[in-house]
């Protein structure tokens, strides 16, 4: 299980990576585990990897930021991509800008190298949302993003997907459809049973592959 609540009170002070600024905890062990099974699971040169819920609130940004961490800790060039193109917020996480980013790129209107932000975490880069656009779904489906992922393919060992809620709004199934796999967050106490097993039907009905479920308190 892993414990939201602990990880804010920890990153109070700080971005909320417990895995880098707690490498020795309990809780950076637990993604360290999380991300030991995700390897089991996947094999591929390049892993891409979805990581939604059902609904939000449910803390998924925060947990797959620090899968992304942990990775990197294990000698993994990482790209995080906030596909979440109506509520991004990976980039407070590190106090970066979001006027510019992955929207950009989509529309042409700007490269990939000009827009991506290496963090002062060694081996992780951030592909911030851009400015919300008009058009999230028809972005997200288009033939530059399918290009855009073929050539990230070849810089980086692992790329996450931040996305919005998998329930809420049709974004998040285009992305799961582009994955290797799912990583579903649910939150103790509160995701209903309903809608986690709806989640669950939801990325079957894609042909995508749910790979894990994580429980957050």
């Amino acid at each position: 299980m892993i414990t939201n609540k602990k990880i804010l009170k920890l990153g109070k002070k700080n971005p909320p990576f417990v895995t880098y600024h707690y490498p020795e905890s309990a809780l950076a062990d637990q993604f360290q585990m999380i991300h030991t099974n995700i390897n089991f699971l996947v094999s591929k040169k390049t892993q891409t990897f979805l990581v939604t819920s059902p609904e939000e609130r449910d803390g998924k940004s925060t947990i797959l930021a620090n899968i992304a961490v942990s990775m990197t800790q294990q000698k993994k060039k990482v790209l995080l991509i906030d596909a979440n193109l109506r509520n991004p917020s990976l980039h407070k996480f590190f106090y970066t800008s979001n006027s510019t980013g992955l929207t950009d790129v989509l529309t042409g209107r700007m490269s990939f190298r000009e827009v991506v932000y290496h963090t002062k975490i060694w081996r992780l880069d951030l592909l911030p949302s851009g400015a919300v656009p008009k058009n999230p779904v028809e972005l997200l489906g288009s033939k530059m993003m399918k290009e855009l992922m073929e050539t990230l393919k070849e810089t980086y060992d692992v790329i996450l997907f931040d996305s919005n809620s998998l329930l809420k709004l049709p974004d998040t199934k285009l992305l799961s459809s582009i994955s290797d796999g799912v990583i579903l967050v649910v939150r103790n106490g509160k995701t209903k049973l309903q809608k986690a097993a709806e989640a669950k039907e939801m990325i079957e009905f894609t042909k995508s592959r749910l790979i894990g479920v994580i429980l957050n308190q």
